[in-house]
C-alpha cells in the first residue's frame, strides 16, 4: 500500500519525467554517497548525519540500513513527496509519512529525524503521530523546489532559489508552538543566516538550527563565523549555557499562548512602513 501511494501520479503528465536529469547525470549516486559518509566519519570527530530520500518501501529500508552500516551516527528522512493525485486524501498522505518512519525505525538502531513540509492542515497532530511511530527528532520545514515556465521555449524547467531571511519566520513559529507539547527533539531549517537566527531558533525550542544556503553563498567558513556570533551574544547577555535558553520564548513559556498563535495580527500590520528608497507599495 505504501509503495502504491509513493508512486502515485509519477507518470500522470507527459513531461513529468523531464523535470529532472537522468540518474546517470547526477554527480553522486547511492554508492558514492555511502562512500562519502564513510570518508566523513573517518575524517572528523563530530557526528555524521545521513540523509535519505526514498522512492519505495524497500528503498527506504534498504538504504537506511546501508547508511547506518557506512558509519552514520543518525539518519534524516527527507520525505519529499508532492501529493498531486486528486484522489489521494490528506489522511492517506499522513499515514504514508508515519508508515515510512515506522518501517525505517524497525530496520536500524541509530536515531532518526524526520523532515516534513509545512503543507499539512494539522502539523501538531502529525508531529505527535510521527513521534509515536518512533522518530527521535522532527525537522521543520522541508522546502520543495519549484518549477518555472520558459515562455519563449514553452517549456517547464526546475528553478533552484536559495532560502532567504523571510522564510525563517514560519519554522520559528512552529518550533515555538510544538516545543514542550510533543515530546520530540526539534530542528529548525530555512532562512538561518547568522548567529541571530541561531539564538532565536534555540529560544523557540530547537535543539538544532540548520544552515545550507548561507554556506553556498559565502563558503564553508561562514559556519565558524556564525558560531562565533552566537557565542559572543551568549557571553554579552550572560548566559551560562545553551540549555538555559532553549525554549525560553516558546509558546509554553508565553504569558498569553492564544496571542502567540495569532502572532499579534493587528500589531504586525501596524508595524509596516513603506521603504522611502523604493517607493510606496513596492515589493
Amino acid at each position: 500500500m505504501l509503495d502504491h501511494y509513493l508512486s502515485y501520479g509519477v507518470d500522470s503528465h507527459a513531461e513529468a519525467l523531464s523535470y529532472f536529469p537522468e540518474h546517470e547525470s547526477y554527480k553522486v549516486g547511492p554508492n558514492e554517497y555511502l562512500e562519502k559518509i564513510a570518508e566523513a566519519k573517518k575524517a572528523v570527530d563530530i557526528p555524521i548525519i545521513g540523509s535519505l530520500n526514498g522512492v519505495s518501501t524497500g528503498g527506504w529500508i534498504e538504504y537506511a540500513k546501508l547508511i547506518e552500516e557506512a558509519g552514520a551516527d543518525a539518519l534524516e528522512l527527507n520525505v519529499y513527496f508532492i501529493p498531486a493525485e486528486i484522489s489521494l486524501s490528506g489522511l492517506e498522505v499522513e499515514k504514508m509519512y508515519v508508515d515510512i518512519v515506522s518501517d525505517v525505525k524497525r530496520s536500524i538502531t541509530i536515531p532518526v529525524a524526520v523532515k516534513v513540509s509545512p503543507f499539512f492542515s494539522a502539523i501538531g497532530h502529525l508531529a505527535q503521530k510521527i513521534k509515536d511511530a518512533g522518530a527521535d527528532a522532527l525537522v521543520l520545514f522541508n522546502r520543495f523546489f519549484q518549477s518555472d515556465f520558459d515562455l519563449e521555449k514553452l517549456e517547464v524547467y526546475p528553478r533552484l532559489t536559495l532560502s532567504d531571511a523571510h522564510e525563517f519566520m514560519l519554522p520559528l513559529r512552529w518550533v515555538a508552538i510544538l516545543y514542550g507539547r510533543v515530546d520530540i527533539d526539534l530542528a529548525l531549517t530555512r532562512g538561518v543566516r547568522s548567529g541571530t537566527e541561531v539564538i532565536k531558533g534555540l529560544m523557540a525550542g530547537a535543539k538544532v538550527t540548520m544552515m545550507t544556503s548561507e554556506l553556498l553563498r559565502k563558503g564553508i567558513g561562514r559556519g565558524a563565523e556564525v558560531l562565533l556570533e552566537a557565542r559572543e551574544w551568549l557571553e554579552e547577555h550572560e548566559y551560562q549555557s545553551v540549555e538555559q535558553m532553549i525554549g525560553s520564548m516558546s509558546q509554553r513559556n508565553c504569558a498569553e499562548p492564544a496571542a502567540f498563535e495569532r502572532a499579534n495580527y493587528m500589531r504586525a500590520l501596524q508595524s509596516w512602513r513603506p521603504d522611502p528608497t523604493r517607493g510606496f507599495g513596492s515589493d
